[in-house]
């Protein structure tokens, strides 16, 4: 009988280390984004994933890429940008949960209290809806967990991915002010194949700098980032006009 108490003891031991601190372990091992404050990303995991993938396929993959200040972009970039991508981007700290909580049909009664049981049933109700129906959940990532892919990960769609985006999203807003934020993401965001940051994208697609974009060229911009690779204006122009026009909307018409 103590032989067995004392397996039983061993095991529980174990499964705390196991339980606790590998969880600890993973945590303390993803990105901590500090040096971004100060240093502009030369080429970032994403950009560095595009150039193995093409070479996978026989294909040597030329980046373009410009960095330029948030301040010497044309104000109407930003905004397309926020309008199309991330309305709330301003007011949440990395992870807008409203968001999340409309994707996965969360129906409880807002504002979520930790002490409320009926709160915690409408999460379980939410989270048997999100497994049920989890190859139709876009996410709907803010710009800060973006550029936490951007920098860090792959486009890849695993839980393990997306849990570390979160960690290193909230690390961001911990470390970045908003407008460093975007400005990082403006810079390393996707908008075609090798394409990455506004300045390349502006110069690639309308031959003039990021400064001098107006309106409905930055409504454009900000209507490929959600499928750069399959919706530009160089492939399936007519699904980004689409987009461009709604977005256009949203800023007030083109002009």
């Amino acid at each position: 009988m103590k032989r067995w108490a004392g397996r039983f003891k061993r095991g529980l031991r174990w499964g705390l280390v196991i339980g606790i601190g590998v969880p600890m372990l993973a945590w303390l091992l993803l990105p901590w984004p500090l040096s971004w404050r100060w240093r502009d990303p030369e080429r970032t995991s994403f950009m560095k994933y595009r150039i193995e993938q093409a070479a996978e396929q026989g294909a040597d993959l030329g980046i373009e890429y410009d960095w330029v200040p948030l301040a010497r972009m044309s104000p109407e970039i930003p905004r397309a940008v926020i309008l199309a991508e991330d309305q709330r981007f301003r007011a949440h700290q990395g992870v807008d949960w409203e968001a999340v909580a409309e994707e996965v049909g969360y129906d409880g009664e807002p504002p979520f209290s930790w002490a409320h049981p009926m709160d915690w049933v409408a999460v379980a109700r939410a989270v048997v809806r999100a497994f049920r129906d989890r190859g139709e959940i876009k996410g709907r990532s803010t710009l800060t967990q973006q550029l936490a892919k951007n920098l860090y990960f792959t486009p890849e769609r695993t839980l393990r991915r997306k849990a570390g985006e979160f960690v290193v999203a909230r690390r961001l807003e911990r470390f970045l002010d908003k407008d460093r934020i975007l400005e990082l993401y403006l810079n390393t965001a996707e908008f075609g194949p090798g394409i990455f940051g506004v300045e390349a994208a502006s110069r690639h697609y309308f031959g003039v700098g990021s400064s001098r974009l107006d309106r409905r060229q930055a409504a454009t911009l900000a209507a490929i980032l959600p499928h750069p690779l399959t919706s530009n204006p160089e492939r399936n122009p007519g699904e980004m006009a689409w987009r461009r026009d709604r977005i256009l909307g949203l800023m007030g018409g083109a002009s």
